[in-house]
């Protein structure tokens, strides 16, 4: 028997980045291509005695939960986003199975097949296939490395009427660009005046290699002004980068109406997230000092973005331009238009380095001649290593291209 598939699943894309991940597991291979933390980093002690502790609450602690989330967690969460400007609620939070899902249930709620979205370029794959599961119009806003163009912005808003702009401003995947604070505040502006609620996607924003208090701009979400009420800013993050990925926990805040309907589509999706991730969460944010580890791993991975950097520009590439990130995860290089990186990446594999080819986090128009480097995952021994094979497979994929001309 033949399966059927729905119209929705055949708008089902795969993930490069997990295709990628896959062969390459358990191979030879030095790993640039994942948006992966370091594990060796992973507060593992602070994490095993916070589920400790959550476990000695006893057994109603594995029982169903709330579609919101565990309370404790929500209000410490509110507390740490109002330390970062951003006021938040509990009434207005809801916690996800990491900030993907939280992406999914908001596109669920407003996006009827057709409708018209705004986002960067390139911008986050994975945000691309949710968008594309709904069958979204995607269009491109312009920008520069300031962040989106207000003229074209607004043209966009004007011509299209779309009814959501995804953006990471902070540390973008797979840029690592950060918009200016000017940038943040025009597009806030521009939304609120022609009522366009912006999804502010923020993974990276506390992965900073500036120390200094000042160094960065708010958060979308900080600036508007009317946050949390009517047309404006919706705020998702996650304890991914900061904590461990394996516990999918992030969280979706903004208008607290918005948030009970996105609580809505959660309760048919799943129920609720894990309860004893979210107690455990609560517990660890309770005897750890978070902030404390988040600058310890921020320095360790700014030492690799650099020797990463000082690794490509010692090998003479003077066609192959990129700018050192402020923060994030990510190293994105530009090549000379000839080289198709998706071409360049089953040489790279051969090498036994992986990379992921830029073309994939454009939803219309790609450049083919970009990619994706992944500077946290890959121990600092090994980063010389990975160059290395990666210049290797430039030169074979030079050779061929220069032998069929």
């Amino acid at each position: 028997m033949k399966i059927q598939y729905s119209t929705t699943a055949q708008h089902l894309g795969s993930s490069a980045v997990r295709d990628i991940l896959k062969i390459t597991q358990g191979k030879n291979i030095i790993s640039l291509a994942g948006g992966l933390p370091a594990e060796e980093l992973f507060p593992l002690e602070a994490i095993r005695d916070a589920y400790s502790r959550a476990l000695s609450a006893g057994p109603s602690i594995l029982q169903y939960g709330l579609t919101e989330g565990y309370g404790p967690l929500r209000e410490q969460l509110v507390e740490r986003l109002e330390g970062q400007g951003i006021p938040a609620a509990a009434s207005g939070m809801l916690l996800t199975s990491g900030s993907q899902q939280a992406i999914d249930l908001l596109c669920k709620i407003l996006l009827d097949p057709g409708d018209a979205v705004l986002v960067e370029a390139p911008t986050y794959l994975a945000a691309l296939q949710v968008l594309g599961s709904y069958r979204a119009d995607i269009n491109i806003v312009l920008s520069d490395e300031q962040g989106m163009l207000p003229e074209h912005l607004e043209h966009q808003l004007r011509k299209l009427k779309p009814k959501l702009l995804y953006a990471v401003p902070t540390f973008n995947n797979p840029s690592g660009a950060s918009w200016s604070r000017e940038r943040r505040e025009q597009v806030v502006e521009l939304c609120r005046r022609y009522e366009v609620l912006i999804l502010e996607d923020n993974p990276y924003g506390e992965i900073r290699f500036d120390e200094s208090p000042d160094a960065y701009p708010p958060s979308l979400a900080a600036i508007d002004r009317n946050y949390g009420s009517g047309y404006g800013v919706v705020y998702t993050g996650t304890f991914s980068k900061i904590v461990a990925p394996a516990l999918r926990s992030g969280w979706i805040t903004g208008d607290p109406q918005l948030i009970q309907m996105v609580a809505k589509a959660k309760q048919a999706n799943d129920l609720h997230s894990s309860a004893i991730d979210q107690c455990a969460l609560s517990e660890l944010l309770r005897g750890f000092d978070l902030s404390g580890h988040i600058t310890a791993i921020s320095r360790e991975y700014r030492s690799r973005m650099q020797l990463l950097s000082a690794e490509i520009r010692s090998r003479g590439w003077e066609d192959i331009r990129f700018l050192e990130p402020r923060g994030g995860m990510f190293l994105w290089l530009t090549l000379p238009e000839e080289i198709h990186t998706a071409e360049l990446l089953p040489l790279a594999v051969q090498q036994g380095v992986a990379f992921v080819p830029g073309e994939v986090f454009y939803s219309a128009q790609p450049l083919r001649n970009t990619m994706r480097l992944n500077f946290t995952h890959t121990p600092p021994e090994l980063i010389a290593e990975a160059v290395s094979r990666l210049e290797t497979a430039l030169e074979q994929y030079r050779s061929q291209v220069s032998g069929v001309r």
